[in-house]
């Protein structure tokens, strides 16, 4: 199934959060949705979207998570921007 991409950054998402409340909907379109549920009423986040376009929206939300690197990863980086 190929909602597995979106849910998984749904996923990520509540965890990045710490809010449950998050929910994904399938449209019968093929596109997708965020919903928070977390109060009484459900509020739709964002718009019907695609999968990719869905997928790169809900990575933007919350906060984000500092990519750790190694000495070697930033001497790497280094050199590929002076081959540029």
């Amino acid at each position: 199934m190929r909602s597995t991409k979106a849910a998984s950054a749904v996923e990520r998402l509540k965890e990045r959060t710490g809010n449950d409340g998050y929910a994904l909907v399938r449209n019968a379109d093929e596109t997708f949705q965020l919903l928070d549920r977390s109060g009484k009423t459900p509020e739709t986040v964002g718009e019907r979207l695609p999968l990719d376009e869905f997928v790169a929206f809900v990575k933007t939300l919350g906060p984000q998570v500092v990519r750790r690197q190694t000495k070697s990863d930033i001497a790497f980086e280094k050199q590929l921007i002076k081959k540029k």
